[in-house]
């Protein structure tokens, strides 16, 4: 068995060993165990399931909330020669069902990302059970606990899809996770047993420093300058990304800013020029890094402070990950501190709000009593919070609640590419060109340019369209509309506006499962995560890579003796030891004059700590 996936993972990946750990959970999932596997930002989770999803026969069902990293998984997997699909909102009913056929009736596709959500949907959960289901492999597997940074409700329909497949294990993963969390991660997938692969928190190349400075700017430039190499620069809001990158740009230094409001064009030229080094500094929210393994990060900077320390962790981890050293700085004041704590009482608005926001949300769209599950419409934040005259923030706050609830989901991205499938076969396209002359040439110009476009939805891009029928954009898009009508095929144009998707049917707002008791409880845990930032931001007595693995359960380390805590440390004992030999050379010398003192202590000393000293032994009346 070991031979077989090391095979594969030189085949397909290139790699002649696994990481630490990396075997060893593929080996647990090849024997068909229940696995959890806590790995680190950057240890290499997706290849714990993708090696053991080969080499296994059947389909591997991944399961992740995060549709970016979806769609990067799934390209880097058809680069390699892999067959893989993704299911996500904003794909069409008929999209959706074709993928799903696709999967059922074929063994073509090997790997099947679906968000959680999807696992509610009757369409697909009467596909599943007809697919031959190799394993199960859960992404972001945190989100499946109450206790979790991130708890999504709609996590607690995979121990039900379970029950289908007694059989096929699942692979739970995660990069960050309290003890607490790894036991209810377990708990809520029904592992027969204990079976977890934890990989140390500890970061050894990895150095923390948290400072307090009230000109945030003036020191991210110093530090910017001080170390070499590529970094990233993390802020809270999108206008500040770009705002701070013209900052850096004013001062010589290349940078760049990135966020999840640019087109996908825009993010894949921002995020390869970071990568390839033409530029050197990339200022982000936390949009930034999911996916992304570019090994020789030597710094990263927050210039706010991040919400919860799984999120710090995360993206200070995305520092060094070549092993060789790199900084993590935090820079904070006490303004910092207090939008930390207002912006969490902002993120449980009441239980009334909720619910009031959810029916006014169902007028503007217009759904009725007991319709509009799975229906997806274009989201304007500012347009509707005006409209229902609430600040956009707390309607902001109320959608992500109720999207944790699993009643609807934010898609901020938009479609950025137009999708095609043919519906006439090549027969019935024969008889379709004696009768439509002037839409032959742009039916044959699709199928020259796509492959699999009879059998799969197929992304096109106009402009290459336009470009080679030496035409322009808007007549491609309205043969291909007309195309559409006359049922030739089906043709889905992109949209570059955010979309918000209702995921069950409309209900009365007295009717949502918000109880006082777990709106509360959720609160306790959100505000025990909230003290831990400010315990750690807050703290000076005690060594940041000990509090943040104390954090994640490992209560036993040593000080890392390189973070600011530590090196303060480290200066006053050698400033207190320093200080000890002059008070005793002085005392040596008593009965003698102060110039004489000094003149004869500065031989080994420097003369202003010598003056230094003398002068609090004098206050003191020594």
């Amino acid at each position: 068995m070991k031979e077989r996936v090391r095979a594969i993972l030189k085949r397909y990946w290139g790699f002649d060993q696994f990481r630490p750990l990396q075997e060893d959970i593929v080996l647990s999932v090849m024997e068909g165990k229940d696995t959890l596997a806590l790995l680190p930002t950057g240890g290499g989770k997706s290849i714990c399931f993708q090696v053991p999803g080969m080499a296994k026969e059947g389909i591997c069902i991944v399961i992740s909330p995060l549709i970016a990293l979806m769609k990067d998984q799934v390209e880097n997997l058809k680069k390699r020669g892999i067959k893989a699909a993704a299911i996500y909102s904003g794909l069409s009913s008929r999209e959706i069902e074709s993928l799903l056929s696709n999967c059922a009736f074929s063994d073509t596709i090997k790997f099947l990302y679906v968000s959680p959500e999807r696992l509610k949907t009757e369409i697909f959960v009467n596909y599943l059970k007809r697919m031959n289901v190799s394993m199960f492999a859960i992404d972001e597997a945190h989100c499946i606990s109450q206790w979790g940074y991130d708890f999504r409700p709609p996590y607690l329909q995979i121990a039900e899809i379970r029950n289908h497949f007694p059989d096929v294990p699942i692979l739970a993963l995660t990069a960050t996770a309290t003890p607490d969390v790894v036991q209810d991660i377990q708990d809520k997938l029904a592992f027969p047993k204990v079976n977890v692969f934890q990989k140390s928190f500890k970061r050894d190349n990895l150095t923390y420093m948290v400072v307090k400075e009230q000109n945030k700017m003036g020191r991210m430039l110093r530090v910017i300058n001080h170390y070499p190499g590529t970094g990233i620069v993390y802020v809270r809001n999108r206008r500040k990304t770009k705002e701070i990158a013209e900052y850096i740009q004013a001062h010589g230094i290349s940078a760049d800013f990135y966020h999840a409001g640019l087109t996908s064009e825009l993010r894949d030229s921002k995020q390869n020029d970071w990568m390839s080094g033409k530029t050197r500094v990339i200022v982000s929210t936390n949009a930034f890094g999911m996916g992304i393994d570019k090994p020789d990060v030597r710094w990263v900077i927050h210039i706010d402070i991040p919400d919860t320390l799984e999120a710090y962790f995360q993206e200070a981890g995305r520092g060094g990950r070549d092993l060789l050293p790199s900084t993590a700085v935090m820079l904070y004041d006490d303004g910092d501190i207090k939008e930390l704590k207002e912006g969490f009482e902002r993120s449980f608005p009441p239980i009334e709000f909720i619910k009031t926001a959810y029916r006014e949300l169902c007028n503007h769209y217009q759904i009725a009593m007991g319709d509009g599950e799975n229906k997806t419409f274009p989201f304007h934040l500012e347009t509707i919070s005006k409209k229902l005259k609430v600040k956009p923030l707390e309607l902001y706050s109320a959608i992500t609640f109720l999207e944790k609830m699993g009643i609807l989901m934010l898609n901020e991205e938009g479609k950025k590419s137009s999708v095609v499938m043919m519906i006439m076969q090549s027969k019935e396209l024969d008889h379709f060109y004696k009768t439509n002359p002037d839409l032959e040439e742009p039916i044959k110009l699709l199928l020259r340019s796509y492959g699999g476009i009879f059998t799969n939805y197929i992304k096109i891009y106009e402009e290459d369209l336009a470009k080679r029928s030496e035409t322009d954009v808007n007549t491609i898009m309205t043969q291909l509309r007309e195309l559409s009508s006359k049922g030739v095929l089906v043709y889905i144009p992109r949209t570059k506006t955010p979309q918000i998707s209702f995921l069950v049917n409309r209900v009365e707002e007295s009717y949502l499962y918000l109880s006082d008791t777990i709106y509360k409880t959720r609160k306790e845990v959100a505000k025990k995560r909230l003290d831990a930032v400010l315990r750690f931001v807050e703290t000076t007595d005690q060594c940041r890579s000990q509090l943040l693995l104390a954090y994640f359960g490992e209560k036993k380390s040593v000080p890392c003796g390189t973070c600011d805590v530590c090196l303060k440390w480290h200066k006053d004992q050698l400033r207190k030891k320093e200080h000890d030999t002059i008070v005793e050379a002085i005392r040596k010398l008593k009965g003698s004059t102060n110039k004489a003192i000094i003149d004869e202590v500065s031989k080994h000393f420097p003369e202003n700590k010598v003056i230094e000293v003398l002068r609090e032994m004098i206050d003191f009346g020594f």
